[in-house]
């Protein structure tokens, strides 16, 4: 799952660049133990930080992320009171994002938020440690405890920036993590009701309606309680359920299943609504009802 839209900017590059190129820390990761030989000369000496940054910023544009990860690294160890300090940090977490490393990407996150809570980079920052859970969101037959992090992680940067396109991003990503969630939710039902274990799939079928109202998975969810319903002998609560999915989704594929079942067990009076073509759904004012 990659961002909607592209970072901002690289941060400008430091203006007093060295001509000397790469980095002692650079050299190490590209010629190995065959650049010098021992007692021949002296490693060339630490490039200043800003040799450093620039070549971190080149690295990342040419899309060497293991490299620019390096450099920022580097940068941090060798010159903790830098200037280049506050984005050497927000950079590297962005580098170990663009190699997939998220565990890595979060902490370095974090410890830029941490240090520096009032940067202008913090909506960004925030952003980019909500996309870290949000990449790692497990396939729905999984375990949803990365779906969570993500969720929560994406309401921070809503609740924290909300005028931000940041937010404006977030707020989609999770509206997807909730449809996530509640799907989640379904298939369990769906292995429940298929044990005849109908009360544990009540309750899931429930909470999808109680507690995911906006997404797809609702008008399944309505439509399986009335199976449900029906198989417990709760006829007064399948027919209640019925009535909501027919008003909120009188067009829906679920209702007109639930329709037949219904009618199937003599449930069906004058007025029940009838399923109708497709049309979109309105906003619910009744689901409180089944419950």
């Amino acid at each position: 799952m990659s961002p909607a839209f592209s970072p901002p900017r690289f941060p400008r590059r430091a203006t007093a660049l060295s001509a000397r190129g790469l980095t002692f820390a650079t050299l190490l990761l590209l010629g190995g133990c065959g650049l010098f030989k021992k007692g021949d000369q002296k490693p060339p000496p630490l490039a200043p930080p800003e040799t450093m940054y620039n070549n971190g910023i080149d690295a990342l544009r040419t899309n060497r992320y293991l490299l620019a990860s390096a450099e920022f690294e580097a940068l941090q160890q060798n010159y903790p009171y830098s200037g280049y300090v506050a984005n050497a940090q927000l950079m590297e977490g962005y580098a170990y994002y663009l190699q997939d490393k998220y565990p890595e990407a979060v902490q370095q996150l974090d410890r830029f938020l941490l240090l520096h809570p009032t940067s202008n980079d913090a909506a960004y920052a925030f952003y980019l440690r909500a996309l870290c859970y949000y990449e790692q969101i497990a396939e729905v037959q999984r375990d949803q405890q990365g779906t969570v992090e993500a969720l929560d992680a994406l309401q921070e940067v809503v609740s924290r920036f909300p005028q931000t396109a940041y937010a404006r991003d977030a707020q989609l990503k999770i509206d997807l993590c909730r449809d996530h969630l509640a799907g989640k939710e379904m298939l369990v039902g769906r292995f429940y009701e298929q044990q005849n274990n109908y009360e544990a799939a009540l309750n899931r079928y429930q909470r999808v309606v109680q507690d995911f109202q906006t997404t797809n998975h609702v008008p399944e969810a309505l439509q399986r309680l009335v199976e449900v319903y029906l198989a417990l002998g709760l006829r007064d609560e399948a027919k209640r359920a019925g009535s909501v999915l027919g008003y909120n989704y009188p067009g829906s594929k679920w209702y007109g299943y639930a329709y037949a079942d219904l009618r199937s067990a003599h449930l069906v009076d004058a007025h029940t609504q009838a399923p109708t073509g497709p049309r979109p759904g309105v906003v619910s004012r009744a689901l409180n009802l089944i419950f």
